[in-house]
């Protein structure tokens, strides 16, 4: 009787969706990102307020025409979004500094491509140090807030963008649960899975907050020192390729081999 019980389960969930990891997933309904009237109030809300926050900048900054303030998608837009904002970074730079960080948070928050220019900026502005600083809170901050836009209505779109993805992130961090934060960092050290799908898949895999934000923080380190340090010579960059030579990935993956080698041995035991 179970067993036909079971069979007849499996058959109907079979006409209506697919099994994920013993999770059944609605296919017809993630396609359509069905978002309720309350969620779709949040995302709303969260977009209003990164406006406003924008808003607020751009009203303190003295009158000047601002034409060239847009988004970088080149090497060629950052330098002459650099060359506009030296001057104002000196005698407004809170402004400067407040408007850096909404851009880059609600950058992180709704996957807009483009963080790598607006690091390499940081480092321009800002020099190392201060440069680093910044784009370590501002990542963590846009992460963070990347997590919990996802934790309320992620759901859909991660189904329906990184199924296979998803199913490959679920078995290894089930796997490694008593040691998830050295995994958590090896990931964000090599690019084994995009931090964009770290981001938005994390909630969805029940990846504790807490070990999302230390991960974040500390193994975003050594790609920010990368990038920044070569912000500060601009100039000199033909392509965002030249950031990262074989040394620097080489640099990165040892680092990520020496966080997780606790995770693997663990898994041995």
């Amino acid at each position: 009787m179970e067993g036909e019980v079971g069979t007849s389960l499996k058959c109907e969930m079979q006409g209506n969706g697919k099994w994920v990891n013993g999770i059944v997933v609605n296919e017809s309904k993630s396609a359509k990102f069905p978002l309720s009237f309350w969620e779709i109030g949040v995302f709303g809300g969260v977009v209003l307020s990164y406006a406003l926050g924008l808003a607020c900048v751009y009203l303190t900054m003295p009158a000047s025409d601002y034409s060239f303030l847009k988004l970088p998608r080149n090497l060629e837009d950052l330098q002459i979004l650099r060359d506009h904002l030296e001057s104002y970074t000196s005698d407004y730079t809170i402004q400067v500094l407040v408007g850096y960080c909404v851009v880059y948070i609600f950058m992180q928050t709704f996957m807009i491509p483009g963080t790598v220019f607006m690091s390499l900026l940081a480092g321009s502005l800002f020099g190392v140090f201060r440069g680093v600083a910044l784009v370590v809170f501002t990542a963590t901050a846009g992460a963070s807030s990347c997590y919990f836009l996802s934790k309320l209505i992620g759901r859909p779109l991660v189904f329906s963008l990184w199924p296979d993805k998803l199913t490959f992130f679920r078995d290894q961090v089930a796997r490694r649960k008593t040691r998830l934060l050295n995994y958590m960092l090896f990931l964000r050290v090599t690019p084994t899975l995009p931090n964009t799908f770290i981001n938005v898949a994390s909630p969805i895999v029940d990846v504790p907050y807490h070990t999302f934000f230390f991960a974040t923080v500390i193994g975003i380190i050594p790609a920010a020192y990368v990038t920044v340090r070569a912000g500060i010579t601009l100039g000199e960059l033909q392509s965002v390729g030249d950031l990262y030579d074989m040394h620097s990935i080489a640099t990165l993956f040892l680092i990520g081999l020496v966080t997780v080698t606790p995770t693997l041995i663990g898994s041995k035991n």
